[in-house]
């Protein structure tokens, strides 16, 4: 019987993606739920299963094609499944040599953790050149990691001359970002004020209390969370900074979507916390670090990676002093964070050394007034010098 592997429906803010690689030739057989090709979105890497066991008969798209919901990319014949299987079986004289072949060859390839595969799928890198440390010299996602984070080799010169030149397309989800980024400086009146925080009280009471937070809640205790809290309560005096555009209409949001901009092998992804002003500092730091484990693995749903009322970016995690962080439509602002470095400041009349953050918040002027705009940056600072504020609600 023959069936047709189709494209997964995809949700409404993904109108089409791009098939990245076959891992199956024709004629080869494939096991039901076999990853059978990955498929980027503008969001997020998908995972094509084969929806029955049998041999792959047919590829419709091939490696690049542009694929909607429910079009036809591949077509699998149930019923030769048993002549498929004499097939993979090599003659006892020939399985030496080739078993010969595959200790020479460099770890990789079958030898490799599936997140590791996915990453280097990703990048575009071929996994049978990064070298493994897993047992058996199996390759895990942190030898790809490690090996994306090394210098790039030199080009080698063009027949032209010595100037030479590397022409890659962009990735599905880089031109995305590039549409959108372009869209809000377009569309947007986009202004940035500024402030600076005195992180020390934060800090103190984090070293206070990370170990016992981390004993009892199994995560650890980062600034991240208390970031979010503070936005929240930010937010809740000053519901326009939540606020989106459509149209000539301003949309109140009665929630509380935060999303946090966090790395991956693809680029920057920003995953959102559902409903922030509802749960606990625990709960919002569970969420973060799950998170950052899944865009590294490229393990995020494109339903996780959809709406947000509000974001918060980090360069500070880069080492970046200062930023002006650009507007995710159709949200009204955004938080920069920074680096926190010891800066010389005064404190009743004494100048005194602080770890000190800037903070930016960029805003649509639109809908925000300047009023609004530096006065909800001004609670978030307040909140994080004075952490207890976010206890008492004031």
């Amino acid at each position: 019987m023959i069936i047709e592997v189709l494209v997964p429906q995809l949700p409404e803010s993904v109108s089409e993606a791009t098939l990245i690689s076959w891992r199956k030739k024709v004629g080869e057989a494939v096991a039901r739920d076999e990853n059978l090709i990955d498929l980027e979105t503008d969001k997020v890497v998908l995972e094509i299963p084969a929806p029955q066991a049998g041999v792959l008969v047919e590829i419709v798209q091939a490696d690049g094609a542009t694929v909607g919901s429910l079009d036809v990319i591949a077509k699998i014949d149930t019923a030769a499944v048993a002549s498929a299987a004499p097939a993979q079986a090599a003659p006892a004289a020939v399985a030496a040599p080739a078993a010969a072949a595959v200790q020479a060859a460099p770890a990789g390839g079958a030898n490799a953790m599936p997140a590791a595969k996915k990453i280097a799928a990703d990048a575009g890198v071929n996994v049978n050149d990064v070298a493994g440390t897993g047992r058996g010299g199996r390759v895990l996602k942190e030898d790809v990691q490690n090996h994306l984070a090394k210098p790039a080799a030199p080009v080698a010169p063009t027949p032209t001359g010595d100037r030479p030149e590397q022409r890659v397309p962009m990735s599905r989800l880089r031109a995305r970002v590039a549409e959108r980024l372009l869209q809000s400086q377009q569309q947007n009146a986009i202004l940035t004020t500024f402030n600076e925080v005195n992180m020390k009280p934060l800090m103190d009471l984090r070293n206070k209390y990370k170990d016992k937070f981390e004993k009892d809640h199994g995560v650890k205790l980062g600034f991240m969370g208390f970031f979010v809290k503070a936005a929240v309560a930010a937010l809740k005096k000053y519901p326009i900074v939540n606020a989106s555009v459509d149209g000539n209409d301003i949309v109140y949001h009665g929630y509380f979507d935060i999303g946090v901009a966090v790395g991956s092998p693809r680029g920057l992804v920003v995953p959102i916390i559902r409903n922030a002003d509802q749960l606990s500092l625990a709960e919002i730091e569970k969420t973060i670090a799950d998170f950052g484990k899944r865009a590294q693995e490229g393990k995020l749903g494109v339903e996780e990676l959809t709406g947000g009322t509000y974001t918060i970016s980090n360069g500070g995690t880069f080492g970046s002093m200062m930023s002006t962080p650009i507007i995710n439509p159709p949200q009204a602002a955004i938080l920069g964070m920074h680096a926190t470095k010891e800066r010389a400041v005064v404190e009743n009349g004494q100048v005194v050394a602080r770890p000190i953050m800037y903070l930016a918040q960029s805003y649509d002027h639109r809908i925000i007034d300047g009023r609004e705009a530096v006065l909800s940056l001004v609670a978030i600072k307040d909140a994080i010098e004075d952490p207890a504020r976010l206890l008492l609600d004031i």
